[in-house]
């Protein structure tokens, strides 16, 4: 009994840690695989392009065909496709010839290739053309809406974003107008917000298409960590979700907010200032990017560092290009080549791929 219970602690403890493994596309001289979190190749290389794992499978193109992968190596499905896009909602979207289709993750044909372009799905619902006018299928390839815009996004929030004639508006999933075309651009919804521009200004509507920021911003980013970054004129602040300046325009340029911080660019240099508008760190860089994991990565004339949140190096500026930090590791580029540190600085990968992407879960 003991050695039963043993077992399934083991197979347990086995597939938790599976699960949490992490893999990273990267190329070596011109061929395209996936190294494990040691640097040493899981797939080798062996593909003319990879991409990132999207439930459980990868795509990767060889001899000018597109296929998928499992994580170990085992191709799934085998390359034979012009182009793909990745899985979402078991089902990826395929070109064969000329026609864009769906498959599921054993290659079946799902909805039989037919459509000039198709989108992934999101919210049980993809965006397809034919003629030349978009529309919305379900997963058994049914038009639910029926093709008539001249653009269409992704439904979000119960919401999407269509092109009728000049004017972006939003419907729902039966294909109702909720918010008529008026618009010059619209993204999709989040949180309760879209980004709306008209008359070359941004704003932001809710989802009845009522103005809760009226346009005025000649840029505008997304919400983050309850503020906007916005410029109006030459001069960048932040807005609260109402619209109201909780840091008044006063920078070149800004970044977002992260960890309650946010990059801005003062004069010539960058810093970092607080949610009330305080320097936090001064500026003084050539570059920067928003904390993460507690450091940030900042230029000093031609080399990027890390440094932590009090403005104190803690990784000495030396590298070409420096990525943020996510699980503890961050990817850098240093005599052309990219490897992996950790946050004292410190290779777990040491530089040697001509090109890489950052660590994704492996499932």
């Amino acid at each position: 009994m003991k050695k039963i219970i043993l077992s399934i602690v083991v197979v347990f403890l086995s597939i938790t840690v599976f699960s949490q493994q992490y893999i990273a596309c990267a190329r070596k001289e011109k061929e395209w695989g996936y190294i494990d979190e040691s640097g040493k190749w899981a797939i080798n290389p062996q593909f003319e392009h990879v991409r990132s794992i999207s439930e459980g499978l990868a795509a990767f193109r060889s001899n000018g065909e597109w296929g998928f992968v499992d994580k170990t190596g085992k191709f799934v499905v085998n390359p034979q496709f012009e182009a793909v896009r990745d899985f979402h909602g078991g089902l990826a979207a395929v070109q064969k010839g000329k026609e864009w289709g769906y498959i599921d993750q054993e290659g079946k044909w799902i909805i039989n290739p037919q459509f000039e372009k198709a989108m992934d799905f999101s919210e049980d619902l993809a965006a397809i053309s034919y003629h030349g006018e978009w529309g919305f299928v379900d997963k058994n390839g049914t038009y639910i809406i029926n093709p008539q815009f001249s653009r269409a996004g992704d439904f979000s929030e119960g919401l999407v974003a269509v092109l009728m004639g000049r004017e972006w508006g939003y419907v729902d999933k039966k294909g109702t107008w909720i918010i008529n075309p008026q618009f010059e651009e619209a993204e999709p919804f989040k949180d309760g917000l879209a980004k709306v521009r008209k008359a070359g200004e941004w704003g932001f509507i809710n989802n009845s298409g009522k103005y809760v920021i009226n346009p005025q911003f000649d840029v505008a980013h997304d919400f983050s960590e309850g503020l906007a970054a916005v410029r109006k004129g030459r001069d960048w602040g932040f807005i609260d979700n109402k619209g109201t300046y909780i840091i008044n325009p006063q920078f070149l340029d800004a970044g977002d907010f992260s960890e309650g911080l946010a990059p801005i660019k003062k004069g010539k240099d960058w810093g970092f200032i607080d949610k009330d508008g305080k320097y936090v760190i001064n500026p003084q860089f050539i570059n920067a990017s928003g904390f993460a994991g507690g450091l940030a990565a900042v230029q000093i004339l031609k080399e990027w560092g890390y440094i932590d949140k009090g403005g104190s190096w803690v990784v000495n500026p030396q590298f070409e290009k420096a990525h943020d930090f996510n699980n503890k590791r961050a990817m850098v580029q240093k005599a052309s080549e990219i490897g992996w540190i950790d946050k004292s600085g410190t290779y777990i990968i040491n530089p040697q791929f001509a090109n890489a992407f950052d660590f994704f879960e492996a499932d």
